[in-house]
């Protein structure tokens, strides 16, 4: 795993005498310490994948529930860390085709900390971290599910209308798309 004094030593012997004065983002910072944290605290239904371990501001996180409509199903989102980071939240993306009223089937996410002004006053702050947009992540598909306000009101109709489609159609989706 990367750490805080590596990454400092390779920014230095990576810097020519003109750029001595760099100094390791405020990003890169606050994402070695998180990502260690992370680790050690992930949910057990999740999985982090760095394509590139020096490169902590991209990676893929793989949630498997282990209850509820989406049990059985294997889930990846993209996730990108902005340099505004703490600033701003980062940028996900459900790379996995699913039927779920908080997330679209092209992959976009209904999540007030996932946003810079929310409505209900979740929204991203400087205090939040990465864990908490992995266990806000993870549980969309458990306690945080809405269908009262949500992003793909097909799916949110029809599970009002008739619970045993919707979770028809939700195992139809989880066959086709998110088999481990």
């Amino acid at each position: 795993m990367i750490t805080l004094t590596r990454k400092k030593k390779e920014t230095s012997s990576n810097n020519s005498v003109a750029d001595s004065s760099k100094r390791i983002s405020v990003r890169e910072f606050l994402l070695v310490k998180e990502v260690q944290e992370l680790e050690q605290n992930l949910p057990t239904t999740c999985k982090i994948t760095f394509q590139d371990p020096n490169v902590l501001s991209e990676f893929t996180l793989a949630i498997t529930p282990n209850e509820g409509f989406w049990q059985g199903g294997r889930f990846k989102f993209s996730i990108h860390v902005p340099e505004e980071y703490n600033m701003a939240p980062p940028k996900v993306k459900c790379a996995t085709k699913l039927w779920h009223p908080n997330i679209s089937v092209e992959g976009d996410i209904c999540l007030s900390l996932l946003r810079l002004n929310s409505i209900d006053g979740l929204g991203w702050a400087p205090t939040r971290r990465l864990k908490d947009v992995i266990w806000g992540l993870n549980s969309l598909f458990t306690d945080l599910l809405n269908f009262d306000d949500p992003l793909n009101i097909e799916a949110a109709e029809q599970y009002s209308k008739d619970k045993d489609k919707f979770q028809a159609k939700v195992r139809e989706y989880v066959s086709a798309y998110a088999r481990r």
